[in-house]
């Protein structure tokens, strides 16, 4: 058994957690108060495909390995009184009673510790109900109090008690221009600086990549945090489709690390997903393997908003599901291998991994996205990605240089020596991403 706990932490992570759980569900065909759709016998995706994300009670109930946490009560409460209230076992949503409010050092030290100890052991009595736990998912935003702060706490109590077991995080990163809060660079240096040990492969989302997709790919005119969310699900669930579905080349979560990671500091993958079709224009598409590769390519179907051109791909790992022959995706991997546009660095000449999975996407009721034969997601640890951390490193001097708003992070009993040394953490960051993409070939003088 390969089983996986999602740990959703703070609003961002909750809802993200909602739409994944619903996606999930509609996947292997089991209604929202956790029994079987009428007419399945069993879930789809076999034995141990479901057994991956639920586990079955006494009563042929199916409920999620997920837990919920956030310091106020007011998102959580949606799921305890919304369509899925009887899906998730009620000890594994857990709020408190004040929120963060915005500010790392509460969800971190003061307000966070509060709740730390409930939530590591209902983590620790869902880890013992497994037969070989594989690792943990984990979602949440690094602009928020709650995300960012207790977020990175857990982080550290997870990767102390679970040291081998893998952690993959879904991170919310600030977006350029749309900002929810004035302290996200604070609380977003931060929080990676005390992740960076700590997880092992974490995929970025920025809200304005998403916003652009849904509007310019979807012809959504004001898409709400539903439908950004609903193309984050699509996101997830192929990169965990390998483990729920049969497929001729399946990817568990200790590859992603294997193939994706070069060195353990520069583990921040690039997603990608195709295609983005809306219902009024899918049978005008025709999806062929080669196109949606293509597509993984360019920046409009990019999830954070950078520019590949300007920087090198160290390695990338293609997920396709549906309806797909391995033939194809050689030849469409080596048309894109003959682009001018894809450089790879010189020190890793192969640098594609393959996951083939059976199950075609299925899109929710209520999204915008048509239903498709075929999808794939891509994963590509590329150098150009340290534009988005540079980004957030000259927002963050800005004002750390008056030490504007340091006081209430000083004042929930957070050092100001942190600021500097998360600083420096990131600075050492940007640095070995631009090492990375030099060539590696010494000059005889220097040898």
């Amino acid at each position: 058994m390969r089983e996986v706990i999602s740990v959703n932490v703070g609003q961002a992570g909750c809802q993200i957690g909602n739409a994944c759980w619903e996606l999930y569900s509609l996947e292997h065909g089991i209604r929202p108060d956790g029994y079987l759709q009428d007419g399945l016998d069993r879930p789809k995706g076999g034995e141990e495909g479901f057994s991956t994300f639920f586990y079955e009670t006494g009563s042929g109930k199916y409920v999620p390995r997920a837990i919920y946490v956030d310091l106020e009560p007011n998102v959580i409460d949606e799921v305890r009184n919304g369509a899925y209230k009887d899906f998730f076992h009620p000890e594994q949503l857990i709020s408190g009673k004040e929120d963060a409010a915005n500010n790392y050092a509460r969800g971190h030290y003061t307000v966070g510790s509060q709740i730390l100890d409930e939530v590591s052991d209902r983590i620790r009595r869902m880890a013992d109900q497994c037969d070989g736990l594989q690792g943990f998912l984990f979602t949440h935003s690094l602009g928020g109090g709650t995300g960012s702060g207790f977020g990175s706490l857990l982080l550290e109590e997870l990767s102390e008690n679970y040291g081998k077991k893998s952690k993959l995080e879904f991170a919310v990163y600030p977006a350029p221009q749309v900002s929810t809060s004035v302290v996200e660079p604070y609380n977003t240096v931060l929080s990676t600086h005390s992740t960076l040990e700590n997880s092992d492969c974490t995929f970025m989302l920025d809200n304005e990549a998403i916003y652009d997709m849904c509007t310019k790919r979807l012809g959504i005119a004001r898409p709400s945090f539903a439908h950004l969310n609903n193309l984050i699900a699509q996101v997830v669930s192929s990169v965990t489709a390998s483990l729920r579905f049969d497929g001729s080349l399946n990817v568990d979560l200790n590859e992603f690390q294997t193939n994706l990671v070069p060195y353990p500091r520069i583990h921040f993958p690039l997603v990608s997903y195709a295609p983005f079709v809306s219902k009024n224009r899918a049978n005008h598409e025709s999806n062929t393997v080669s196109e949606i590769t293509n597509a993984c390519f360019e920046p409009g179907n990019q999830m954070v908003k950078c520019n590949p051109a300007n920087g090198k791909y160290m390695a990338s790992c293609l997920l396709y599901r549906g309806d797909i022959v391995t033939k194809d995706v050689q030849s469409a991997v080596s048309q894109v291998k003959n682009k001018k546009v894809v450089q790879m660095v010189d020190w890793c000449p192969t640098g594609f991994k393959i996951g083939i999975c059976y199950e075609p996407p299925t899109a929710t009721p209520d999204s915008q996205l048509a239903d498709v034969q075929r999808a794939v997601c891509m994963l590509a640890n590329t150098t150009s990605i340290a534009d988005a951390w540079k980004r957030i490193d000259e927002k963050f001097d800005l004002m750390y240089a008056k030490r504007a708003f340091v006081h209430w992070y000083v004042g929930e009993g957070m050092e100001e020596g942190e600021f500097t040394e998360a600083r420096e953490d990131l600075a050492a960051l940007e640095r070995d991403y631009i090492e990375v993409g030099r060539d590696s070939f010494v000059d005889d003088e220097e040898f």
